[in-house]
């Protein structure tokens, strides 16, 4: 066996399961490992969110376990969720996926839950409507951390998205430049039926009993009462 044949097929083994379609079972995997995630992230001492940032939060998408591979090329990939809020709450979890890719010359990979904060509706909403790309056809930062945003994470606040990352116990903001964020059609089927990604968002959707936990921890942790 040569050596691209085995690399060929450590990147096909890599590759399958994010292309592999969603059942109802999966799709509640899926959100309760994003709730466990944001819960984590939250409840560590000064290294959560700023809760000004989570206060003015129009979208959010959580995606736990990113994985990052690289094989004579990088790349990254993932599934998650997303949410928005409506009126006093957020809406049933929208399923999505990530996926990017860069150059690079290691051999090795590494999992990393990933949260994005999405200034505005229409941030989100051109992500998965059109498949542009972070960074370079929407504005993206690395976003801060702590309790309180400083005056020194003025530049940041300008973005229209602030990213974040959580790898091997350390959180902090993340640059997902080149990344790109789209609906992921088979989990969206299998809890959704036939709803469109809009209408999720918009709160058209219920939220089911297996996402009532992470639309509760939203709730919790970006009102001005907590």
């Amino acid at each position: 066996m040569t050596k691209r044949f085995m690399l060929a097929s450590l990147t096909l083994a890599l590759l399958v399961p994010v292309f592999a379609a969603s059942t109802r079972s999966d799709d509640a995997q899926r959100v309760q490992r994003a709730n466990q995630v944001f819960k984590e992230v939250m409840q560590a001492p000064d290294r959560g969110i700023p809760q000004e940032i989570l206060e003015g939060a129009a979208c959010m998408a959580i995606i736990p376990g990113e994985k990052n591979f690289a094989l004579g090329f990088g790349g990254t990939y993932g599934k998650g969720v997303a949410s928005c809020r409506n009126g006093k709450s957020w809406s049933a979890p929208l399923f999505i996926q990530v996926g990017g890719g860069s150059w690079g010359l290691q051999l090795g990979g590494q999992s990393t839950d990933v949260i994005m904060v999405f200034r505005t509706r229409d941030g989100l909403g051109h992500l998965l409507g059109n498949k542009v790309k972070l960074g370079a056809d929407a504005n993206a930062a690395a976003g801060p951390v702590g309790r309180q945003v400083s005056a020194s994470t003025d530049a940041s606040m300008h973005a229209e998205i602030l990213t974040y990352s959580r790898s091997r116990g350390a959180f902090a903001g993340i640059s997902l430049n080149g990344d790109v964020v789209q609906p992921d059609d088979s989990g969206n089927r299998a809890m959704y039926g036939g709803a469109s990604w809009r209408s999720v968002l918009n709160g058209q959707s219920t939220v089911r009993s297996s996402s009532r936990p992470l639309i509760d921890t939203l709730n919790r942790y970006t009102t001005a009462q907590h």
